[in-house]
């Protein structure tokens, strides 16, 4: 059984997740900022950080990733159609919004060129590619506990925007159809911002994704 601990995080308030087994590992997605904050935390629940997956490369789902991996000595994964955008503040977005954290940091350790299924510890999930919001887009669903991480491709009645640089509404539409809404109606979808939802109710009551 896992457990899901949700930290939002800096001006944006971008969803952290901690996915925590039951020996204390864990998976960190989207470290978007504050990572002192989130260093404190792993500590204070004697957590063992494994590894940070990133759903996207954009700067508020960044921020703190050199502070954890370099804290904690793990792996960052991320898709490889954003492996510069970690260290380029144009292309994460950084560059274009003043008085915001302006974000560059090193590289990914590990790109993710494929779909399917991933091990990383003792954690086993499937890495889906949701392009449209960002070229990059990947969610990571963990069947067995009928969850999924989805970054700013799906949210509660909304869905991701697609006018930042590489982004599709066709192609963000397309993703959410095939990859997400195919998932069983029960899944936990924990999006980028904002609270948690189900395929059953974006079907139902989502009026971007209506006649779609």
């Amino acid at each position: 059984m896992l457990k899901i601990r949700t930290y939002p995080l800096g001006p944006i308030q971008t969803n952290c997740y901690f996915i925590q087994d039951e020996s204390g590992n864990c998976l960190i997605i989207d470290p978007g900022e504050e990572g002192t904050r989130l260093i404190r935390k792993i500590k204070k629940l004697e957590l063992t950080p494994v590894a940070i997956l990133l759903t996207h490369a954009h700067f508020d789902h960044i921020g703190a990733v050199d502070a954890l991996r370099d804290r904690f000595d793990i792996p960052v994964y991320l898709h490889s159609e954003e492996r510069e955008w970690l260290s380029d503040a144009v292309l994460n977005g950084s560059a274009r919004y003043p008085g915001l954290p302006y974000v560059q940091g090193r590289k990914a350790d590990h790109l993710i060129t494929e779909e399917g299924m991933m091990e990383i510890g003792p954690f086993k999930f499937e890495a889906r590619f949701t392009p449209g919001h960002s070229p990059g887009s990947v969610s990571f669903i963990f069947e067995l506990e009928r969850c999924a991480f989805v970054g700013d491709t799906l949210f509660q009645q909304s869905i991701g925007r697609t006018d930042l640089p590489g982004g599709n509404t066709r192609e963000l539409l397309t993703s959410i159809h095939d990859k997400l809404l195919t998932l069983d109606d029960g899944v936990i979808i924990y999006p980028g911002h904002g609270p948690s939802t189900t395929p059953a109710i974006e079907k139902d009551s989502n009026p971007f994704l209506n006649g779609f």
